[in-house]
């Protein structure tokens, strides 16, 4: 997942100052972007403004720095929803950065492909349960270091693999309660 896609995504509901994305991303992004520094959201800016995805405007401050007040180009908009009609390919760490912030910019721009990126999704979470969830998890020790507890190995390795397994059956219910939603048209919980 390329940070320039959250950057349109955001350009895509308003026009930002490089300030103004960060304090987004620092308060309600921090949730499906990981924290971005200001020099890389100031860095992308550029880079998207070379590439003739945004372009800025100067915004008079009184008593402070004036600030650049970026917006999306006809470029810009035609580059952000070629990625969000893009084929999406899930990692192999369910709710990983690439879904969250793909599907909270594709469900406002285009239904279709947010439907189709949730189906996707919810295939590979259902085909990984499928192959991993009762495969031999039996831990084989040789030679191990005296100092590692066997059986409190056991036990972690047993309960993280539970606490695993009851996230990612609540992604997939989540997922599935998501997909009915936009294909009924029915309000996303």
């Amino acid at each position: 997942m390329k940070f320039e896609y959250v950057l349109l995504g955001l350009l895509a509901r308003r026009p930002y100052s490089g300030y103004d994305l960060r304090k987004w991303l620092e308060v309600e992004g921090q949730f499906v972007w990981a924290r971005a520094h200001h020099s890389q959201i100031y860095r992308k800016l550029g880079q998207m403004e070379a590439e003739g995805w945004v372009e800025h405007e100067i915004d008079p401050r009184e008593g402070r720095p004036d600030a650049k007040v970026y917006r999306l180009t006809p470029r810009g908009h035609g580059v952000l929803l070629e990625w969000v009609r893009s084929p999406y390919e899930p990692p192999s760490r369910f709710m990983e950065v690439g879904f969250l912030p793909r599907f909270s910019i594709a469900v406002p721009l285009d239904k279709d492909a947010a439907i189709r990126l949730v189906e996707t999704e919810l295939a590979y979470r259902r085909a990984q349960i499928a192959k991993s969830r009762h495969r031999d998890r039996t831990l084989r020790y040789q030679d191990p270091l005296p100092e590692l507890d066997q059986e409190l190995d056991r036990q972690i390795h047993d309960a993280l693999h539970e606490l695993g397994a009851e996230a990612v059956d609540r992604w997939v219910a989540w997922l599935e309660r998501t997909l009915r939603s936009l294909t009924e048209g029915k309000p996303i919980r």
